[in-house]
């Protein structure tokens, strides 16, 4: 199991950016990786940690393909690789339909079919073995549409780089993973039971090629007093399954239902939309947290360290940027 660290686990400032980027290559992590979701974009950290940095792969977890046309995020991932000189992974994810409408502005239809289009167009620009074009019932390349100009033309990218960038798909749902394991090199997974995934997800994952890579991105946190551990990952699981969403429709209040929550997210989704935020943490049980976190003593996160190892995941990335866990969780998995 590969460790990675996750560079905005909170908006950091520049020098912090470059400090933990630097410890995590000098301790011996294989990975940075930075997300978004409506505030710090993905690239902009990445690039940073990239440049003073000789190593470590550099991964989006996740590029939301809302905010992105598929040739742009092509081109982004083209000189991501080319100027960290082979080390880019691109991450994709079609984020939900509380980002997607109410932030970018699209609507939130048919997410499997359109990411499957939105692959083929950046595996095309990406492979440059022809000029790029596409026609699609959600992606049209060159543009045909009736009012087109007519004068657009399939184009080939100017900037030539490794034609195999791997290409990772986000996903929660058996529909979400079985499409990354049809047609991604890996899987990023939110909120999972590691010991869960191949009750979860087992067939989905059934056809995926060799070396796929699943990534997961735990939060960690790291203390004598497991109290004060899981306390510090309550708000943060109270938000996504309590508000990262509207009733009746939350990626990750189904999620932890799968998971055998089903009655405490149902619990901490009302209290959080009625606006009892602190009630709402006060449902995330001590067994919620310690089936998707790494908390407590060094020696109690070692032992769940060994349960994690013995599950599909590949590519585990610390949601935490305090050196001194950062340096622990090296030592722990080394």
């Amino acid at each position: 199991m590969r460790l990675g660290v996750k560079l905005n686990a909170s908006p950091p400032s520049r020098d912090q950016l470059l400090r933990v980027a630097q410890l995590a290559e000098d301790v011996g992590y294989d990975s940075l990786w930075s997300s978004e979701s409506y505030g710090m974009d993905a690239v902009s950290v990445l690039a940073m940690a990239g440049a003073v940095t000789r190593r470590v792969r550099l991964g989006t977890n996740i590029m939301q393909t809302a905010g992105r046309s598929p040739a742009l995020t092509a081109m982004t991932a083209l000189t991501l690789d080319l100027l960290s000189e082979g080390r880019f992974t691109l991450g994709m994810g079609v984020s939900g339909p509380q980002v997607v409408e109410g932030w970018h502005g699209q609507a939130f239809h048919h997410p499997l079919a359109r990411t499957r289009e939105y692959v083929a167009i950046v595996r095309q620009v990406i492979a440059r073995e022809s000029r790029t074009e596409f026609h699609g019932d959600y992606y049209d390349v060159p543009y045909s549409g009736a009012d087109a100009t007519g004068l657009g033309k399939p184009l080939k990218a100017m900037l030539a780089g490794r034609p195999n960038i791997p290409l990772l798909l986000a996903g929660m749902g058996p529909r979400n993973v079985e499409l990354a394991a049809s047609i991604a090199d890996g899987l990023i997974l939110a909120f999972i039971d590691p010991e869960q995934i191949v009750r979860l997800y087992g067939d989905a994952l059934a056809a995926a090629p060799g070396g796929f890579e699943i990534v997961y991105t735990p939060d960690v946190v790291i203390g004598e007093d497991l109290e004060s551990c899981r306390n510090a990952v309550r708000p943060r699981l109270a938000l996504y399954i309590g508000g990262m969403g509207a009733r009746g429709s939350n990626f990750y209040t189904s999620l932890f239902a799968r998971l055998g929550f089903a009655e405490e997210s149902r619990r901490i989704q009302e209290a959080f939309l009625d606006g009892r935020v602190a009630e709402a943490e006060s449902h995330v049980s001590n067994e919620m947290v310690d089936r998707v976190a790494l908390v407590g003593p060094v020696s109690r996160v070692k032992e769940q360290l060994s349960r994690w190892a013995r599950t599909p995941l590949t590519t585990l990335v610390v949601n935490s940027t305090d050196p001194r866990v950062l340096e622990t969780m090296a030592e722990l998995v080394a």
